[in-house]
């Protein structure tokens, strides 16, 4: 492992420090103040520049994320709030936006995109005829049980730093889905690796959607960023895109009163069935980079919310096309989990600089 400019192992750190967090390692914390109070934490270190925040009672999706001391993952006015204060169908089902913060937010796992309300005969339950979501589902602010966190060596002399829990999205008559969440990045490393797996625990056939909100923001991002991605065409955008002229692949700075601009992209995969989607800062010499599999996430977004106050650029992985949920119904789309069945999902981000 090469660590501030030298090439280290097991034995040439344990000679110079008595404890691996000289060099990076990952510490479990929690946050004790407004919103935030209550949430655990696990701070992650690299040792190379790279710090991340797992955030154990919201999914253990990623909050705060920096390389070298530069901020990419955004952080919005909401703070990283305590799921206890959720309202799920407060504000017509955008409550979510009360609770939208940090480099990775999850959608899911059985309704993702706008408020939908979906034919629920699949439960067997005569009371419960339709079953209603709101945006983006109910899975981030779900607190997981935390199933072990550390570092561990391998035959490699590497070091792993690493997390692991179970987050359970369960209802009497509905749905019990699970999502078992892995994050590993490597001792002197620049890359963090997401591996999920859904679950159906139940005995009903259930639907399943999914998707990674991939936020970055200042001082990361900021005028000029430029977003390279292998984009075959675009599939669909909001009208605010032809209103507001904002180039997509270019940022603007923070604009007042700016209308979110969305829009869905079809990627050319590689010869491996992946595509990396890049925000490049030619002022910071710093790219971060999007891994993504497009046989699990044949679906792509660009949010682009430029506003000044809220300014963030989102990269958006889907299982689901634009449309949503009843449209995946419709369409013979939507992702039906029979009992016992998974879906599995593997994720990078690397930083480079």
């Amino acid at each position: 492992m090469k660590i501030h400019g030298q090439d280290h192992d097991r034995r040439s750190l344990a000679r110079h420090a008595g404890d691996l967090a000289a060099a990076g390692g990952v510490r479990l914390v929690e946050l004790q103040d407004g919103v935030e109070r209550g949430i655990r934490v696990l701070e992650f270190r690299s040792g190379s520049g790279l710090a991340f925040d797992v955030l154990v009672d919201r999914a253990m999706d990623i909050g705060a994320a920096e390389h070298g001391g530069v901020g990419f993952g955004w952080q919005s006015p909401t703070g990283f709030r305590n799921p206890g204060l959720h309202e799920y169908r407060d504000e017509d089902g955008l409550s979510w936006l009360r609770s939208f913060s940090g480099l990775i937010v999850t959608a899911g796992m059985d309704h993702t995109l706008f408020t939908a309300e979906g034919d629920a005969s699949n439960y067997h339950y005569p009371p419960k005829a339709t079953t209603w979501n709101g945006l983006h589902g109910r899975v981030a602010n779900i607190p997981a049980r935390l199933l072990g966190y550390g570092e561990e060596w391998r035959e490699d002399g590497t070091c792993v730093l690493w997390c692991e829990g179970e987050v359970r999205q369960a209802a009497v008559f509905g749905e019990h889905l699970r999502l078992r969440r892995r994050i590993e990045c490597d001792l002197g490393g620049d890359e963090i690796r997401l591996h999920d797996t859904v679950t159906n625990h139940g005995s009903d056939v259930t639907p399943h959607m999914f998707l990674y909100h991939i936020n970055l923001g200042w001082p990361f991002l900021e005028e000029g960023v430029r977003v390279e991605a292998p984009i075959a065409r675009t599939l669909w955008q909001t009208d605010s895109v032809g209103e507001q002229g904002s180039d997509h692949l270019v940022m603007d700075p923070p604009t007042p009163r700016f209308v979110e601009q969305v829009l869905e992209h079809e990627l050319t995969p590689g010869p491996d069935g992946r595509a990396q989607v890049r925000a490049v800062n030619d002022r910071l010499g710093m790219t971060v980079e999007l891994d993504v599999d497009l046989q699990a996430f044949p679906a792509f977004f660009e949010w682009m919310h430029l506003r000044e106050g809220g300014y963030a650029l989102g990269l958006e992985p889907s299982t689901h096309h634009v449309a949503g949920e009843q449209a995946a119904r419709d369409d013979g789309s939507m992702i039906w989990l029979q009992a016992g069945e998974s879906r599995s999902y593997a994720t990078a981000m690397r930083v480079h600089r």
